[in-house]
Parts: structure tokens; sequence; C-alpha cells
């Protein structure tokens, strides 16, 4: 008996090291080589997946912007996502075009949990997971995965979804470097 099972388990284990040697050595084989440009400007790009710009995330409009399209079109990148998008593709910055949206300050959902009903449509809604909950209990917003896309404040039947502005502390400031100034001279030298 322990002599069929032992066989067996070789048999398996001898399977899964021919296949799995199979697919290691198709993989490298096959390997599709991506856009290295595609992978820069995506890095450039906020990840909030959250549509505004017309592709369904941040990966296709960077495919877009590799092929020639507008680099104007993120709300939630604004204007420091376009100029940096512009001195990566060597182009003339463009503003932020409105028909996408207006730039807005990081913003992230808040459920108002004693409203909640539920219905799990917000997590539907969300593309990056960042609410947690069940049907018939009540939801949170996981904050620190919320990219404050606005996707999940319309499909709530209650309207118990209200996005809330994050203000700067410890943990989110950034200082923003001063701009050179350039100091005129006259022709020997002396600042004027």
């Amino acid at each position: 008996m322990w002599t069929s099972f032992l066989i067996a388990v070789v048999v398996l284990l001898a399977l899964a090291l021919v296949f799995g040697g199979l697919l290691g050595f198709a993989s490298e084989r096959f390997k599709v080589e991506g856009n290295p440009l595609v992978d820069q400007i995506d890095s450039l790009l906020p990840q909030t997946q959250c549509g505004q710009c017309g592709f369904p995330g941040c990966r296709p409009y960077a495919e877009s912007i590799a092929n020639g399209d507008a680099i104007n079109k993120c709300p939630p990148g604004g204007e420091s996502t376009i100029k940096a998008l512009a001195d990566l593709l060597d182009v003339e910055p463009q503003p932020l075009d409105a028909e996408h949206g207006v730039e807005q300050a990081k913003r992230v959902a808040v459920i108002r949990e004693d409203e909640c009903i539920g219905c799990t449509k917000c997590i539907q809604a969300c593309p990056v997971d960042a609410i947690l909950g069940a049907a018939k209990h009540m939801h949170t917003v996981i904050e620190s995965e919320c990219t404050g896309c606005d996707l999940c404040v319309e499909p709530c039947p209650v309207d118990c979804i209200d996005m809330i502005t994050i203000e700067p502390d410890i943990r989110t400031w950034t200082w923003t470097p001063p701009v050179p100034q350039i100091i005129a001279t006259d022709r020997q030298g002396a600042s004027a």
C-alpha cells in the first residue's frame, strides 16, 4: 500500500518538475518586451485609476500618451504631472484640459458608517479595492489605499460617502523647492 502511494507521489513530483521547467523555458523564450517609455510615463501618473482621462486606468492612458495622445487629461495629477510628462517627452506643457475635470487637492472617501446600508455598490465601483465591507453590513474606507477618485460617491443609494480633503501633516507635507532667481549683471560683473 505504501509503495503505490510513494510511486504516485514520485510520479506527481516528476510531472511537476517537467511542466515547471517547460513553463519556465516558455516564459523566457516567448517573453514580450514592454515599451520602457510607457513604463516611465506610467510611473509619473498618479495611479488613481479614476478614468477621468477617458481611459480605464493610468496604464492605458500612458500607452496612449506614448502613441502621441495629449498629456493634459489627468486632473488628479494636475499641473505637476503635466510638467513632468512634458519634461520626459520633450514637449511644451499644456494647461489641464477642463473637459476632463479640474485639479483638486488630495482627497479621500469617508463613509458615514451609521447611514451605510451595506449595498456593496461602492465596493464594486472602487478601482483600487479601498473599501472594506460585506453585503448587508457596514462598509468603511481604508484611507491609506484610497486614491480619491470619487467613483464610489455616485453609486451610493443613500448618499453616505463624503470626499474629504487631506490636510498636509507631518507625514504628507512636502517641501517645494524655490524657483532659481536670475540676477542681472553689468559688463564688469557687478550685480545690478
